[in-house]
């Protein structure tokens, strides 16, 4: 993958405005007391917000047509205001507009483009499409979290407010109340005890992926981004160890998987009862994986905190016996 074809957007500054926008579920959804939360924390970090025209609309599918989508993400990219864009959540139907975006207006007016989940779709299509590196990290709702928001926050502004390498760190403690929006109280935290690795080595590569269900959806069309000489980072939710298995050898069966140099993958929800034994069965079982560097349980995903990663950027990796060493840049070779 040619690196230098890439474009990475300027960094934000206090006082830039950020437009949220809803390519996914909508924004009706979240409550107003989270919405409020979510308006202040953004504004804390110097940030002034706006919103898309079409955000409010909600249909049977908790999203809007296409139509409304595409005009909300067009009018962030042409706005010259406008300094960066937030996904409002993810949700499940991102690839509908894949076909109606105007990449050449992506293209020129690179911007800060920000969130996860459904929206890897759109990630990776700007990176095969526009050249745009985008970011893979909290949505505008994750900013109304009252508990455990600080290593997000202090990742985002890590990766999108400078332009430092960063290694990552892991977070202290974690949480798999995927559902914390409901309870903000009762939140339920553990020590985490850092990255695990299953196969050991060192490999450098152009960051690709994201959510592994959603990435799955680009196979066969002029969406996927290369896989030359990158390193993958994969999440799952909703899934469990027979989806996840299934949805990873779909992956390594592409012929362009040999470009692959490292396996990154973010921590499970325990709901997916994914345990280590099935997870080391599960790659061991696949031959394309035998001698690349792979490491899970790192902070990305549907648990939180979780840390914010440049989809386009660069990731060279050194693991060994019981070390993990991971840096991470938004643009430049390490």
């Amino acid at each position: 993958m040619d690196k230098k074809s890439f474009t990475t957007p300027p960094r934000l500054q206090p006082g830039d405005e950020i437009r949220v926008i809803a390519p996914s579920n909508s924004l009706a959804i979240v409550s107003e007391e989270n919405r409020e939360i979510a308006t202040h924390a953004l504004a804390d970090l110097g940030l002034k917000l706006s919103f898309g025209k079409n955000v409010m609309e909600c249909d049977a599918f908790l999203s809007s047509s296409i139509e409304a989508r595409i005009q909300d993400l067009h009018d962030a990219f042409l706005d010259p205001s406008v300094k960066g864009i937030l996904t409002v959540l993810g949700g499940h139907n991102s690839n509908q507009l894949l076909s109606h975006i105007d990449y050449d207006l992506v293209r020129k007016h690179p911007k800060i483009f920000c969130g996860f989940s459904d929206i890897t779709a759109l990630q990776n299509a700007f990176l095969a499409q526009s050249n745009l590196v985008t970011y893979s990290g909290p949505h505008y709702s994750s900013f109304a979290m009252k508990q455990g928001l600080e290593y997000t926050l202090e990742s985002f502004k890590n990766a999108l407010f400078r332009d430092a390498l960063t290694t990552l760190s892991h977070s202290k403690k974690w949480s798999s109340d995927s559902e914390w929006y409901l309870d903000q109280e009762t939140r339920s935290f553990e020590d985490n005890l850092g990255p695990k690795i299953l196969n050991p080595g060192e490999a450098e590569g152009t960051i690709v992926g994201g959510n592994l269900g959603t990435f799955l959806l680009l196979k066969g069309t002029p969406y996927m981004p290369s896989l030359e000489n990158t390193i993958l980072f994969i999440e799952e939710t909703e899934a469990n160890d027979v989806i996840f298995d299934r949805n990873l050898q779909s992956i390594v069966d592409l012929p362009e998987f040999s470009g692959v140099q490292a396996l990154l993958i973010g921590r499970f929800e325990k709901t997916a009862e994914i345990t280590e034994n099935k997870l080391k069965a599960i790659i061991q079982q696949k031959r394309a994986l035998a001698h690349i560097p792979i490491v899970y349980d790192l902070d990305f995903g549907h648990t939180t905190p979780f840390f914010t990663f440049p989809i386009g950027g660069n990731a060279k990796l050194k693991i060994y016996d019981d070390k993990v060493i991971i840096k991470i840049s938004n643009s430049m070779c390490i």
